[in-house]
């Protein structure tokens, strides 16, 4: 009985290095981890982080001059916080990043408040326009570094390509909804046909202005939590 206790242990051991060792390279010769402060067991067995994490390793193959920042705090009017997943700040603009790393249907518009995920098991699931979301993560931001131009904003929903984007419905120019194995090619078409509005000092302007809103401490990501929660009710 010990023995077989022992073989099923080191089969599972071997099973996990198997599965986990890719990801761990992909980690390790990623920036992720430096940047976001998640350690590679918070990036991997978390399902936001992980997304969060997959979506920054496609832009970091992106070529030219810019700044990847994940899990910024940013104040809002009323007091609270508003968490963004991740922005790029470059030459071309603002971009800034809401990952949902779901599976299933997706249905939505951007002008509803709620949208839908559904699976094969009938099961449905509604959660808030991600549109609103990052259009409230944009209004954050823009107050906080007081640049008012909306063209200089891109707003760019992320799903895991897991899902299937069934009926999503989009008309802003400056609001993409794609699945992530689409980042890349929209966003390369989206900073080819885009002029350049910042100049690099200014790029590196606003990514030393923004630092302040990385790596604060609990009490502020406590706070923020708190708020979130109650406002679902």
């Amino acid at each position: 009985m010990e023995i077989l206790i022992t073989s099923f242990v080191l089969f599972f051991l071997i099973g996990a290095t198997i599965i986990l060792l890719p990801k761990y390279a992909r980690y390790n010769f990623s920036n992720y981890g430096a940047i976001s402060g998640n350690s590679f067991f918070k990036t991997i067995f978390n399902t936001g982080n992980y997304g969060e994490f997959l979506t920054f390793l496609s832009l970091e193959k992106l070529k030219g001059h810019y700044h990847l920042m994940t899990n910024l705090y940013i104040p809002k009017k009323d007091g609270s916080t508003t968490e963004i997943d991740l922005i790029m700040l470059s030459q071309t603009g603002i971009y800034v990043f809401e990952s949902k790393n779901y599976s299933g249907w997706i249905f939505g518009d951007e002008k509803s408040k709620n949208w839908m995920q559904t699976f094969p098991s009938k099961q449905k699931n509604r959660f808030f326009n991600p549109i609103w979301q990052n259009k409230g993560h944009i209004n954050a931001l823009k107050s906080s570094i007081e640049l008012d131009n909306d063209t200089l904003f891109k707003s760019y929903i992320v799903f895991s390509k897991r899902c299937t984007l069934k009926k999503v419905n989009v008309t802003s120019e400056n609001v993409k909804v794609i699945k992530r194995n689409a980042l890349i090619r929209t966003i390369k078409k989206d900073i080819k046909t885009s002029i350049n509005m910042l100049e690099i000092a200014e790029v590196d302007q606003l990514y030393s202005d923004l630092q302040k809103y990385i790596g604060v401490d609990e009490a502020v990501k406590k706070a923020h939590i708190e708020n979130v929660q109650i406002k679902k009710f």
